[in-house]
């Protein structure tokens, strides 16, 4: 033990110091030649610790310290040499053997003649206090070469002490944590403290987003009041958060041991610091210790125009429904995020109108300045030729995981110019309310862009003379969610005319809990009741579902409960479904509403037994211990039996966060006239109308109509096909996560995980007079690929891994009325398809000169086809009237 003591003296921090009673760190012994070996390794997997199932790779060396300088006023200040030699590059994975990428070559061929010359030069050290002062190094060397480089030499900063202190070492500058021990002092790294430039975006909902964990512990070993050796563990881990089999983990190692000690040079005579580094090379410069950003160099890659061509025919509109087309469509944005401008304006213009679209989305998702200056010049926002990519091009902004100020400007821009499609103009305003919320949710709503958007929707708002321009801010409104726009909310949603009145009360419904305050309610309370003055069922039921979702009092509750059996026949059976739905499902207001029926008066069979076909009900789609998945489906029928509004919603949960992932509402008013009925009360003067609206991911869209006008109706109805119209159709970047960081080896590393989908939601509405029916359809088809993958480069060698899944699916919704009788008959039916869901694994290492070693996996299940019940009462009727339906879909007559 005594030899031991002589031979580790005076190495790391403590070679000269206990860790009693020393604050210093690291001080060497004058003379000396401290011989040491180090190694660092790194090695993916999917975070199951298993390493025979992981790739990496293992940098190793011998190392020589010596000290060149003490400050003669202080034995704290102090200048080091350290110097790599004898490197090697190894598997981790000693089972990869014949396989092994490194098999039968030397590090020379490895890493190259001139790399391995730069990783063996020295680097010069000056601690003070075992701080940390400043790194020297040679200029001009590869950057990946010399992070390796600060990797090793961050080791040899520490302290004795136990406490807590900002550190700057490669990682940035870092809040550590050190505990000192009898035989180690640990050092406790907090990464998500480090700053550090690194480039890196995420989706702000959590439900679409990527929670990622990182650690690093550095413990130095002591015996007999020295330390001999050093270990370093980093990880780094990611899984998505609805989809938790999408899951990556880097664990990186560092390990420094003292050997041996042998005689050494003597010390420079020197008083300053700046003379010694002069007298040992003059070409040594000053670095920053902190690592350094590089990009691998791609030697013969298919240019982008290359890419698009193996590309394009997967974006075929034929091959859209195919989780292929999604896989492509996330591979070639990856390639566009790295193209100038001129070469996405090139392959646009060459493009046919057939892929043109697609192309469109891609471009759009990209998000980085050169795409979207590219996709500004190519499309014409005063022609009315092209306004089916100008749509794809917006609804593409409206879905962008991370907008910057530059496309909300750019989009603020193009709205104060002129459009050669108003409804083209309506959706840029729209679409600049989504990216208003999105910017805020991420601390921009001071920037001066968000700011003028603002201005211009609730001026535009408060200004609007014509009823198109006042639907057009209000849509843009519940995209945005401007607390400061609810007073004009509620202005409009008790004075305006019924459309403007119903889209104002949809649109408070959107707002969070914390802003339906009780003078908001006073304002639904007196449209609910009508105190002011009559409003239509939609109106008046969307107020009530507003009051009842958001801590409803018990005066609310009971006089809510009192109006049943006062209101129109349909809107007393709506509104009955509606508290029981809310009973059934166990909502936030379900333990008032019961607080509340135990008064008799209240609670009784006249109240409760109300006749009708309107309904409302919520379901589950799927349920899990971390998540859920539900649906919610009402529908309101005139008293004529005409359906006036069918609202579907998907909603999706993780935690205390939610996706409102779809909404397709069909509205339909004034159709009385053409069976003689009687329209309700306040619906006495409605135009002839039907329509669609849909929030898909967050985002409202423009509306859809199907006719306007009881000309408009008679045209279409005497040319009707029935075939559905299209609200939404496209590829979406629906997740869009990425993480560039800095090993404290000096590795690169990065985390992505991308999401797409293809999607098409139609819908139809069919009238017949001969038979005296109405049906409704909507129908969802997407196709969804999502892709995570973890990568670690050291610029000669980098290791992979890729976790990807994707799926079909399909869900349809089709409501039938017959209205030759009262009570009229119902048909509500919707169905989610046979599911396919594969699952993938890749996991490779390459060299830079081409080698490399690829291991695949794939699984594949089909998840059975669901039936989902849609109403409280239901029965088997609908196979009495009409031929029956799929044994996949669920239906039933009440």
């Amino acid at each position: 033990m005594i030899l031991l003591a002589v031979l580790f003296l005076c190495f790391i921090s403590s070679y000269s110091a206990s860790v009693k009673g020393h604050t210093t760190g690291l001080s060497l012994n004058n003379d000396r030649l401290y011989k040491l070996t180090y190694s660092t390794e790194v090695f993916l997997d999917r975070g199951k610790g298993k390493q025979e199932d992981s790739v990496g790779y293992r940098i190793s060396s011998n190392v020589d310290v010596i000290l060149l300088w003490r400050n003669p006023d202080g034995d704290d200040d102090q200048l080091i040499q350290i110097t790599m030699k004898d490197v090697n590059v190894e598997n981790v994975n000693e089972q990869r053997g014949e396989k092994s990428i490194f098999k039968g070559k030397n590090p020379p061929k490895i890493i190259r003649k001139e790399n391995l010359e730069a990783l063996q030069r020295p680097v010069l050290l000056h601690l003070v206090h075992g701080k940390v002062k400043e790194f020297y190094s040679y200029p001009n060397e590869p950057v990946a070469i010399e992070n390796l480089k600060r990797g090793l030499a961050s080791l040899f900063q520490m302290q004795l002490s136990s406490g807590t202190t900002n550190e700057v070492d490669i990682s940035g500058d870092c809040k550590v944590t050190y505990q000192a021990h009898q035989d180690k002092v640990t050092k406790i790294k907090a990464l998500d403290s480090c700053k550090i430039e690194r480039s890196g975006f995420t989706t702000s909902n959590q439900v679409l987003g990527v929670t990622s964990k990182a650690t690093s512990v550095t413990t130095y070993k002591i015996e007999d009041s020295f330390v001999i050796a050093v270990f370093a563990e980093e990880t780094h881990a990611f899984r998505m958060n609805f989809l938790q089999t999408i899951a990556g983990n880097i664990v990186s190692k560092q390990k420094l041991e003292l050997k041996t000690t042998e005689a050494g040079p003597r010390l420079i005579p020197e008083k300053q610091v700046a003379a010694v580094i002069k007298a040992v090379d003059s070409e040594y410069r000053a670095l920053p210790i902190v690592g350094q950003n590089f990009q691998s160099e791609c030697k013969g890659c298919p240019s982008l125009a290359e890419h698009w061509q193996s590309t394009r025919k997967h974006l075929q509109p034929d091959n859209l429904s195919k989780a292929e087309a999604v896989r492509s469509f996330l591979a070639f944005i990856q390639h566009l995020r790295t193209a100038r401008r001129e070469e996405i304006l090139q392959i646009l213009k060459a493009e046919s109108k057939e892929v043109l679209p697609q192309l469109v989305d891609a471009v759009t998702s990209a998000q980085t300045s050169d795409s979207l200056d590219a996709i500004l010049d190519f499309l014409d926002f005063k022609s009315d030729s092209s306004v089916i990519l100008q749509e794809r091009f917006l609804y593409a902004c409206g879905f962008a995981s991370h907008p910057d100020e530059e496309l909300l400007r750019a989009l603020i821009s193009k709205f104060k110019g002129s459009f050669g499609s108003n409804d083209i103009r309506e959706t840029v305003m729209i679409i600049a309310g989504a990216l208003v919320r999105k910017l805020c949710q991420n601390e921009g709503c001071k920037l001066k862009a968000v700011v003028e958007a603002k201005k211009l929707i609730l001026g535009g708002l408060e200004r609007a003379e014509k009823k198109e321009d006042t639907m057009m801010y209000l849509l843009s409104l519940k995209n945005a969610l401007l607390p400061e726009g609810i007073p004009l909310l509620l202005k409009y949603a008790e004075a305006g005319e019924g459309p403007i009145s119903h889209l104002a009360t949809t649109t408070l419904q959107r707002y969070d809990v914390r802003f339906i305050t009780d003078e908001v309610k006073k304002t639904l309370n007196r449209i609910y009741h009508q105190n002011r003055k009559v409003h239509e069922k939609t109106v008046r039921t969307t107020a009530a579902t507003i009051i009842l979702n958001n801590n409803p009092s018990y005066m609310e509750v009971k006089n809510i409960l009192l109006s049943i059996g006062e209101l129109p026949k349909e809107m007393n059976k709506y509104m009955l479904a509606v508290v029981q739905d809310i009973l059934r499902f166990e909502m936030p207001a379900s333990k008032m509403v019961r607080r509340v029926l135990k008064e008799m008066v209240i609670h009784n069979y006249d109240r409760f037994s109300k006749s009708g076909s309107s309904s409302a009900y919520t379901g589950y789609i799927e349920r899990a211990p971390h998540s859920a998945s539900t649906y919610s489906l009402d529908i309101l029928y005139s008293g004529s039996g005409i359906l006036r509004r069918s609202n579907l919603n998907i909603f999706q949960y993780i935690g205390k966060a939610n996706l409102h992932s779809s909404q397709v509402v069909i509205e339909a008013q004034g159709l009385e006239a053409l069976i003689a009925a009687t329209p309700d009360e306040g619906e006495e003067n409605l135009d002839s109308y039907a329509g669609m609206s849909a929030i898909l991911f967050d985002v409202q869209l423009r509306p859809v109509t199907f006719f306007n006008g009881y000309s408009d109706l008679m045209s279409k109805m005497l040319s009707a096909s029935g075939d559905p119209v299209s609200v939404v159709k496209g590829l979406i970047l629906l997740i869009d996560h990425s993480q560039e960081l800095q090993l404290q080896s000096g590795l690169k590393a990065n985390m992505d995980v991308q999401g797409g989908l293809a999607i098409d939601i139609s819908g139809a509405m069919e009238f017949s007079l001969w038979y005296r029916e109405s049906k409704t359809r909507v129908k969802n088809r997407v196709a969804l690929a999502i892709v995570g993958s973890i990568t670690v480069d050291s610029s000669f060698v980098k290791a992979g891994l890729e976790i990807s899944a994707e799926t079909e699916a399909g869900l349809e919704f089709i409501s039938t009325v017959q209205f030759s009788q009262y009570p009229f008959l119902v048909c509500m039916q919707m169905d989610k398809d046979g599911v396919p869901f594969r699952q993938f694994e890749t996991k490779y290492e390459r060299l830079s000169t081409g080698r490399g070693y690829v291991s695949r996996r794939r699984k594949e299940s089909l998840v059975a086809g669901s039936e989902f019940p849609l109403h409280q009462e239901n029965s088997d009727m609908c196979k009495v009237v009409f031929a029956p339906e799929p044994e996949s879909s669920s239906g039933g007559w009440f």
